[in-house]
């Protein structure tokens, strides 16, 4: 079977027909692109400055004016405080000009914005040739919604910069949070709150299908949350135990109501012929119950937090920033079994003989890498999900039965999920250790990833991608 090559770009390309060439011509396409999304910020950003409303005095000023000519322009906000506002009506024609809609190109004048005048560490990578475009807009876009005062702002921009070019959307939303907590503790506290509040469970009975359903739906604290899938997923094993054919889904939708159905049943004679004396009788028989499994939370908080120092901690759960207040509030309810781990040192040699890896190496190794270290993979190395699967103690340098004592050792080993277990095993991707924590991999055509805990960058040189060339253009 063959496959027919694309047709060339209005004649002015010529696609390479093998692999490496592709790959070549592709890296080179992107580049260039790149180049021209930030000149075309650039431009955006002196559109805006061409058409300003430079204070809100002059914009309420502006807008009574225009009001009172009949028109109907205002001066419109675009990024956060500290950008200029810009007049309405230059929104449409920039969006027109670069063949957008409006609301689309208003989004992009306000990332342009936002860039320049809020995160300018950001931006001046992006001048540069440093960062790609669209790299620094995802962060001004994230910056922008969460509505940051400028020291927050500022705060975000100096630590992101340096790592734009390879940080994880829930990386920068950590930060985000961690800025919010910091500079914005009324903020914070406020959405707490109104996190809080709104708390809701709706089990929709207007709405039930022919089929004899109902639609739920609710927000929970996390808490709760973890307990309940916890007590859902114990007694949806128990139903399969009892001989239940349904699938997990269904026996899940099954226990919720068994759940219900147990806190509803009286456990003391009620009614005008009951029988208080009467001897209880026994329950019916029973599959074996297994034994209840408690949801963990894994909460991370520094010396300063414990000394009041510090507003925020980390959630390993969910690698989210939370605030100190609130694993107060957690660690306080009295059915909170509390464990205070002692520190670990994640630089330990901490090494056995035997090719099998024991959970205290485990442990160090999924907590000084937090993810698979694929490039750009984010599973969690550690099992978090009583049903899930943590990512597997790779060996990076193949272990050698009989070879020197000491192979399965914290700084060999690497977490790395099914998927990319598999892949480096029965596949040309190679990796080395640079340091603890930092990778090196190589791909089948030689192009070179660095991966460390903030994220995976490319440093693909032609020195290293042996197998890469450039198609020769007609």
């Amino acid at each position: 079977m063959t496959t027919t090559p694309p047709d060339s770009v209005a004649g002015t390309f010529q696609v390479p027909d093998d692999a490496a060439g592709v790959l070549a011509a592709a890296r080179e396409r992107r580049a260039a692109a790149d180049r021209a999304e930030a000149d075309l910020l650039a431009l955006a950003v002196q559109w805006a400055v061409i058409h300003p409303a430079e204070t809100l005095d002059d914009a309420e000023g502006y807008a009574t004016r225009v009001h009172l000519a009949g028109v109907d322009e205002q001066p419109v906000t675009l990024a956060g405080p500290g950008a200029p506002l810009v007049k309405e009506f230059s929104v449409a024609e920039f969006a027109a000009a670069i063949g957008v809609g409006t609301e689309t190109g208003k989004y992009y004048l306000g990332h342009a914005l936002e860039l320049r005048y809020r995160l300018p560490k950001c931006w001046a990578r992006v001048v540069s040739g440093d960062l790609a475009a669209w790299k620094a807009r995802r962060v001004a876009n994230e910056t922008i919604s969460a509505a940051l005062t400028p020291v927050a702002a500022r705060f975000v921009d100096a630590h992101v910069a340096p790592v734009a070019h390879k940080i994880r959307p829930s990386q920068l939303t950590r930060v985000i949070e961690e800025a919010i907590g910091r500079f914005m503790p009324e903020h914070a506290e406020r959405r707490r709150r109104e996190a809080a509040d709104g708390r809701h469970l709706n089990i929709d009975h207007s709405q039930i299908s022919f089929q004899g359903t109902s639609q739920i739906s609710g927000e929970l604290d996390l808490a709760d949350a973890l307990d309940l899938d916890d007590a859902i997923r114990d007694l949806a094993a128990q139903l399969a135990d009892l001989g239940s054919t349904e699938s997990l889904d269904v026996r899940r939708a099954i226990a919720l109501g068994e759940l219900a159905r147990r806190q509803l049943a009286p456990t003391l004679p009620i009614g005008p012929d009951a029988e208080p004396d009467r001897e209880p009788q026994p329950e019916p028989k029973q599959a074996k119950k297994a034994k209840r499994s408690r949801t963990v939370l894994h909460l991370h908080l520094s010396e300063a937090a414990l000394e009041g120092r510090e507003l925020v901690g980390r959630v390993e759960n969910t690698r989210q920033p939370v605030t100190v207040e609130q694993i107060r509030a957690w660690c306080g309810r009295p059915d909170t079994d509390l464990v205070v781990q002692p520190v670990m040192d994640l630089e330990g040699h901490v090494h056995v003989d035997a090719y099998e890896v024991p959970d205290r190496i485990a442990q160090r190794v999924a907590l000084r890498d937090l993810t698979c270290v694929f490039p750009w993979c984010t599973r969690p190395a550690r099992n978090l999900d009583p049903d899930g699967h943590g990512c597997d103690c790779d060996h990076v340098t193949p272990y050698e039965p009989g070879g020197p004592p000491g192979q399965t050792c914290a700084c060999r080993l690497a977490p790395l999920c099914r998927r990319h277990h598999r892949l480096k095993t029965h596949s040309a991707w190679t990796y080395t250790i640079v340091e603890p924590g930092t990778y090196l991999w190589s791909s089948p055509h030689g192009y070179q990833y660095l991966r460390d805990h903030e994220g995976t960058l490319d440093v693909t040189t032609e020195r290293h991608c042996a197998g890469c060339r450039h198609h020769p253009r007609d």
